[in-house]
């Protein structure tokens, strides 16, 4: 067995006894990649992540920046009270749509409100609105932008609140300090960010599993 494929399996394993799929969140994977959407869904067992951090945060608000077809938000919303309130931010139309309905089923409608653009577009307007600040934010977009994604997280949130920032590893090519590519430059200047803001105090994990060598970091926001 290579490791690649033991990877897998002990993900599966992980999967069956601590964060089954349900049948919401097996439609949702099954409609998003009906509508051909990228399979660069997280996988169940980071979804449970995501779910256990946000009910360890107590979180009332979440931001998400990358929609996809919405299975990390189910996860997340499931997270929230019945009051609670999640916005997602969502770059492609055919994808909002496909999460939208996704999120409909697993009758999350009422807390979820997936807003549509680019996301650097949709920050400035939703910090126009005065939201309360977040308690959770969720980063899985365009890697490029990382650094202002965190920047916006920061401006949306108070102290105390969790930013998690997904694909920080990029299969250790974040490592290279001479890498051009825009992924790893964006990632590289984000986690940089992270280390160096005095509002911020952070770490990054490496992981691997369904979707091979990556990992996620973590910022708790101070004041």
């Amino acid at each position: 067995m290579s490791e690649p494929q033991l990877w897998d399996a002990v993900d599966d394993y992980f999967t069956a006894h601590l964060s089954p799929d349900d049948e919401a969140l097996v439609a949702a994977l099954r409609d998003s990649e009906a509508a051909e959407l990228p399979h660069i869904a997280v996988t169940a067992p980071q979804g449970k992540l995501l779910q256990l951090l946000a009910q360890i945060q107590g979180a009332r608000t979440i931001l998400e920046i990358g929609t996809l077809g919405g299975y990390s938000t189910i996860w997340l919303a499931r997270a929230l009270p019945a009051d609670g309130r999640l916005v997602t931010l969502e770059y492609s139309p055919r994808h909002a749509e496909v999460a939208t309905r996704n999120i409909a089923r697993a009758g999350l409608g009422q807390l979820v409100e997936v807003r549509v653009g680019p996301a650097l577009e949709s920050l400035p307007q939703l910090a126009d609105e005065n939201p309360a600040p977040f308690d959770l934010v969720f980063i899985d977009a365009d890697k490029g932008n990382n650094p202002h994604y965190v920047e916006w997280a920061l401006k949306l949130t108070s102290a105390g609140s969790l930013i998690v920032l997904d694909n920080v590893v990029r299969g250790g090519r974040v490592a290279d300090a001479d890498s051009t590519a825009p992924d790893v430059q964006g990632t590289r200047t984000a986690l940089e960010l992270i280390g160096s803001h005095p509002r911020l105090t952070g770490t990054a994990i490496q992981t691997v599993g369904g979707k091979g060598y990556d990992g996620f970091a973590l910022a708790r926001v101070l004041g």
